[in-house]
């Protein structure tokens, strides 16, 4: 990024800050809170034990992995909605490979095989997307939307019907899978390194190839100008499926991690919205990929900090929403005055 792009994207972010924050503070008085002392709890919720930096990065890896994979269906122009489903089918393929070997002792082949499918399970689901986008004409952001709901019944079917749990059908989900097919975890932390590993991965390939591959300008030239990438032999449709299977195959990751790595089966919450939520991480990140792990590790001490709330202040966790809720608008409202100055500049100029 350019010095002074650089410079821009810092002095927006603490206009957004700014603003967040006194309209959260504003409404903490009105409320009677303590504007100071619930901050302090939401960082003590998130960041005071071992054991809470390990929720708060159980949160933070399947929010950045959707996050990085949504900034290449953005890079191309467009609006994937579609990633809670994404998140959800990519967990229905890992669960059933794992029980499919469920009697296996093996679980160095039948991990990675989920993995694998997993990743295959959200990018599919993300190519038909992209598939209705390019060959039917249908808007992504409705194709989207409808797989959602076909992946969420999806999952209730599932859990009630084939994959219930033995006499009894449970909203708790499918049952536990054995210990030899959970990932392994950092005793302290309760967190996997894989996952960890994974995420980190996937921020340094996604860097690389945006800025170093013949697939990230061609992403990055369509977005801006599709017709203006045609004359240079650039097919926009190719690369729309492209970044859906880009995008579709990170949030599918992300699923895999939070049936190996987290609840250990398939439930009705799998996706626990994070789908929706890294959407607003990449939207306040400006579509930028360097401020998306910072954006998603702040989104992530919110959702872990808040837990703590009703218990120290009598304020109730839904905080954290209108929290990210308020950095979105205010983010919205700094880049609308932005483009307003910029074009009385140039009116002036």
């Amino acid at each position: 990024m350019k010095g002074s792009n650089y410079t821009t994207y810092l002095q927006g972010l603490m206009l957004i800050i700014l603003g967040t924050g006194l309209f959260t503070s504003g409404l903490l008085f009105i409320v009677g809170a303590p504007p100071l002392e619930a901050y302090y709890h939401l960082l003590k919720g998130s960041l005071g034990s071992w054991a809470k930096l390990g929720h708060l990065l159980r949160v933070w890896i399947p929010l950045t992995l959707s996050a990085c994979g949504l900034l290449y269906a953005f890079r191309v122009g467009l609006w994937n909605i579609g990633v809670e489903g994404q998140i959800i089918m990519g967990a229905v393929f890992s669960t059933g490979i794992l029980r499919s070997g469920i009697t296996s002792d093996m679980p160095g082949i039948l991990l990675p095989a989920a993995f694998l499918a997993g990743i295959a399970g959200g990018a599919l689901w993300a190519l038909l997307a992209g598939y209705l986008k390019t060959k039917g004409g249908v808007h992504e952001i409705f194709s989207g939307l409808g797989l959602n709901f076909v992946a969420q019944a999806m999952v209730l079917w599932l859990i009630f019907g084939p994959w219930k749990r033995p006499g009894i059908a449970s909203m708790s989900g499918t049952e536990i899978l054995p210990q030899h097919l959970w990932l392994t975890t950092f005793s302290a932390l309760r967190l996997s390194p894989a996952g960890l590993s994974a995420t980190f991965a996937a921020i340094v390939i996604s860097a690389f190839l945006f800025r170093f591959t013949r697939i990230g300008l061609s992403l990055d030239a369509i977005g801006k100008n599709r017709n203006a990438a045609r004359t240079l032999g650039l097919n926009p449709e190719y690369y729309f499926l492209l970044a859906m299977l880009f995008a579709g195959g990170f949030a599918g990751l992300a699923g895999t991690i939070q049936v190996t790595g987290v609840y250990h089966r398939l439930i009705p919450s799998i996706s626990s919205n994070y789908g929706y939520l890294a959407l607003l991480v990449v939207m306040l990140a400006d579509y930028k990929l360097w401020p998306v792990p910072l954006i998603a590790f702040l989104f992530a001490c919110l959702n872990v900090g808040s837990i703590q709330l009703p218990m120290a202040l009598q304020v109730d966790s839904s905080l954290s929403g209108i929290i990210q809720g308020a950095l979105v608008l205010t983010t919205l409202a700094v880049l609308g005055w932005r483009q307003k100055r910029n074009r009385l500049e140039e009116l002036w100029n």
